[in-house]
């Protein structure tokens, strides 16, 4: 099975404006699969910004909304899937989520994060009740994570345990917080045997100072690439005969003894 090119959109775009957003994310779409990207990230509420306080409800969309089928529209242009953050309404409820959208226009899932961070995200969003959402491309099991999400342990090893051999994270990861990005989302990958796409905002919004520090982490510990503080576009490879050696030489998952475990839930 050939690797899974992927690429990684670190920006902000431009907060508030969700058609400028588009545009930017028509942009990287191009670009993306001119590198031979068959996957797009891109970070965290990137179709509207991240702080933009009591805008949420007005900018708030069904999954299935018309900024989904934008986003479809430029999938199928392109040849290649999205995953895009955005603030979900359903019904009255408003959701911190993360969309996929497969290289055909296809809603391939659709995930709502679970962990909500401090008081902005406490006052406009519900947090998701759904731990694992996961989806096929190219033969890859791809889940998805947002954000503070990726810090709970028990929320990775949940996804390796139900067979995640990508996790996408589109991330709005802060000042002084840097170290989640250069330390702990490698380990992740390492001691649940998968890739891991965490994908940063970058600058400054509000009182937020993003960190960027974008990244593709690799079963084997390491960082195949890595992004500095400013607006890029990454490309690294999902392979999967690395992953599935890597999965043969490590052993975690297969001495695990949950017997012991019971405790921690």
């Amino acid at each position: 099975m050939p690797p899974l090119r992927t690429a990684l959109l670190q920006s902000s775009g431009h907060p508030g404006a969700v058609a400028a957003n588009l545009d930017a994310l028509e942009a990287a779409a191009a670009r993306a699969a001119a590198a031979g990207a068959g996957l797009l990230v891109c970070p965290e509420l990137f179709l509207t910004g991240y702080a933009i306080g009591d805008a949420v409800p007005r900018l708030a969309e069904p999954a299935d909304g018309p900024a989904a089928e934008a986003v479809a529209a430029i999938a199928l242009r392109h040849a290649l899937a999205v995953v895009y953050g955005y603030p979900e309404r359903a019904g009255e409820r408003i959701f911190n989520a993360a969309q996929l959208i497969g290289p055909d226009g296809a809603r391939l899932a659709n995930y709502r994060k679970t962990h909500l961070f401090g008081c902005f995200e406490h006052e406009w969003f519900t947090p998701g009740e759904q731990a694992v959402v996961q989806a096929e491309l190219a033969g890859v099991r791809i889940g998805l994570m947002i954000c503070y999400d990726v810090e709970f342990p028990e929320n990775v090893r949940a996804h390796a345990l139900a067979g995640t051999d990508l996790l996408l994270v589109p991330t709005a990861q802060m000042h002084p917080f840097q170290f989640v990005a250069e330390s702990v989302v490698p380990v992740r990958a390492f001691e649940n045997q998968m890739y891991v796409a965490y994908v940063n905002r970058t600058g400054t919004e509000g009182e937020f100072e993003f960190v960027g520090l974008s990244c593709l982490a690799a079963p084997d510990g390491a960082t195949r690439v890595r992004a500095g503080r400013g607006a890029e576009l990454l490309v690294g490879d999902v392979d999967p005969v690395l992953l599935s050696a890597s999965r043969a030489a490590n052993p975690y998952l297969r001495d695990r003894r949950p017997g012991l475990y019971g405790s921690l839930v």
